[in-house]
């Protein structure tokens, strides 16, 4: 298994940090081997835009990154306010028991005799990523990740 360095100088190409959430929770926050990507990402939106992420000019089989994230709510609207101490303790108590921390190492997929543009993450439902350096645009037929983005949580998740 060869895991990628975000610092490694690439004549394949280098880029920020992006992320695609395809399910209901919040994306907390996200790295790519340690960097950070540094926006929360709402339900069904993307973002990101931590720096950097590059991989060597030739990809090779068993290349991986591995991708910690933390889900949760994300912002409140219901958010009490600092004045009242107990209120707002019981808020973030509940906004804190919905948080869950989460680390996946995935293959990177081949890109040799392709752009590299960075990494894009997908979280998806059943806690699952997929990752891909393309420069495509994730409205382009030809970006590799086809999931819809309002993706459905199943009642029960595949083990």
């Amino acid at each position: 298994m060869v895991f990628l360095s975000i610092f490694m100088p690439s004549k394949a190409g280098a880029g920020v940090i992006k992320a695609i959430n395809h399910t209901h929770w919040a994306i907390n926050r996200f790295s790519v081997n340690g960097q950070s990507g540094i926006d929360i990402i709402g339900p069904y939106q993307g973002g990101g835009g931590g720096c950097c992420f590059s991989v060597p000019e030739k990809w090779q089989p068993g290349m991986t990154v591995k991708v910690d994230w933390e889900t949760g709510v994300g912002i409140s609207m219901d958010f009490p306010g600092y004045e009242n101490r107990q209120r707002y303790l019981e808020w973030k108590k509940n906004i804190d028991s919905q948080k869950k921390q989460h680390s996946k190492t995935v293959p990177l997929p081949d890109y040799n005799g392709q752009d590299t543009c960075g990494i894009t993450i997908h979280f998806l439902p059943c806690d699952e990523i997929k990752v891909t350096t393309s420069c495509w645009s994730p409205r382009n037929a030809n970006y590799p990740i086809k999931e819809p983005l309002r993706m459905e949580e199943p009642k029960v998740c595949p083990k």
